[in-house]
């Protein structure tokens, strides 16, 4: 290399040169996980959150997208060169199944909104990128989230520079006095508290649901204190017993509530569907506007359209159900109920009461969070996956405030039934060989 060459040349960019977010602890959490899952392969996991894939079949993907095509043949009146561009074609921004998913939750959630209302997005993660990127104006807006949070929430926020501020769960799943505080500590220091995070139902890492009553008080909150609430619903379909409760969304009458979906727990993760409902509307000189459209703009620079072949799958199992998820889910939900009390029966077995070692009894949902006498961290993980062929996952970055160093979650989603004493085994036996002797 000459010397011109070499003046000429850039010098790759140094870590500290790039996005501060992309050294953030909270962005390598799950690619952790799957790191660790994949050096020791006979391990049994009580870590991933996935669904179970017991039921999977490579010809239901074909056999929904006939449906779907047949869908917009014969009830849409597609002759087949329409059919053929709107499966294979780039597609509209907000979706294509956006009133077929609007029917679903007519159905399963009592939740009426208008279709166009309805922004389908590549996994729910899209649809919480776009919506903290439409409420981020500038450095003063913020999130507040339930603690502990899911990390893709507190990934998300880090990579559009919108600081998460933590409200307390509480036994109940929020705190309400926590959140004004918040709200209001927030304002006082010149910040805009723009919205508030959670999973109502069975929230991911905690497991907890909110009573009724606590929803219908935390819509009056909102209000008062000027906020929007953007609710995750990814397990809303699975309680331990038969109960569900309304969501926030099927109860709010004043447009508080951006409801975020996902069909990844409830068709399959490769379809990579989610969608925002986001209703609200947005003044503006040009003409009438509601949040979706806005979103829609952000998605058409960002995916551009998601995919109408997977959406096609999604719709076609929706048509086959007739857009109930519920039924849809029939048997599935029925390993899930199953899974969740193997599980907690099995700790009761090994850890029979008065135990340092403590969990909770969620009511339904994939999560137990499980109290151990000594730090959890990912060096013990390691070793758990190592020497007790066992994973599980660490709480420290599900935290927005102060993280629980004792503390960690197991789910009871993914594995068969007949595996779930076996790993708990597992489980115990690594407790037992951290757990400090007594005096």
């Amino acid at each position: 290399m000459n010397t011109r060459e070499a003046l000429t040349t850039p010098a790759p960019p140094a870590v500290t040169d790039l996005h501060a977010s992309l050294t953030d602890p909270a962005l390598t959490a799950m690619t952790f996980l799957n790191e660790v899952a994949e050096r020791h392969p006979g391990a049994l996991s009580l870590a991933a959150g996935a669904p179970y894939e017991g039921f999977y079949d490579v010809e239901d993907v074909h056999r929904a997208l006939r449906v779907f095509t047949d869908h917009l043949r014969d009830e849409r009146g597609y002759d087949a060169a329409r059919v053929r561009r709107t499966l294979l074609q780039y597609g509209r921004t907000k979706g294509i199944i956006h009133d077929l998913i609007a029917r679903h939750l007519a159905v399963d959630e009592g939740i009426d909104v208008d279709p166009e209302a309805v922004v389908v997005t590549t996994g729910c993660q899209e649809a919480l990128v776009l919506t903290l990127r439409a409420l981020r104006r500038d450095e003063r807006d913020v999130l507040l989230a339930v603690d502990p949070v899911y990390v893709g929430v507190t990934g998300a926020a880090r990579l559009l520079d919108m600081p998460v501020r933590p409200v307390a769960g509480g036994a109940r799943g929020i705190d309400l006095a926590d959140l004004r505080r918040a709200a209001r500590e927030a304002r006082t220091a010149g910040l805009r508290p723009r919205a508030c995070y959670l999973v109502p139902d069975f929230a991911n890492p905690s497991g907890l649901r909110l009573p009724l009553a606590d929803r219908r008080a935390l819509l009056e909150v909102a209000e008062e204190e000027g906020l929007l609430l953007l609710e995750d619903n990814p397990y809303g379909l699975f309680p331990l017993g038969e109960e569900r409760l309304p969501t926030l969304k099927a109860l709010d009458t004043r447009q508080q509530v951006v409801y975020l979906g996902s069909l990844a727990k409830t068709v399959f993760p490769g379809v990579r569907i989610g969608f925002a409902v986001a209703d609200q509307p947005v003044p503006d000189s040009a003409g009438p506007l509601i949040l979706a459209d806005l979103l829609a703009r952000a998605k058409s620079m960002f995916t551009v359209n998601t995919s109408p072949v997977a959406q096609a799958v999604a719709g076609g199992h929706l048509l086959e159900h007739d857009c109930s998820l519920l039924r849809a889910t029939e048997r599935v939900r029925a390993v899930y109920r199953e899974n969740l009390r193997r599980l907690l029966r099995r700790l009761a077995v090994h850890f029979p009461a008065p135990s340092p070692v403590t969990w909770n009894s969620p009511q339904g949902g994939f999560f137990v969070v499980v109290g151990v006498p000594f730090d959890v961290t990912g060096d013990l993980l390691e070793r758990s996956a190592r020497d007790h062929r066992v994973l599980w996952t660490p709480l420290d970055h599900f935290h927005a405030g102060p993280p629980a160093p004792r503390a960690l979650r197991l789910s009871a989603s993914s594995l068969p039934p007949r595996r779930i004493d076996e790993a708990v085994d597992r489980f115990a036996g690594f407790v037992r060989a951290h757990t400090p002797a007594g005096p």
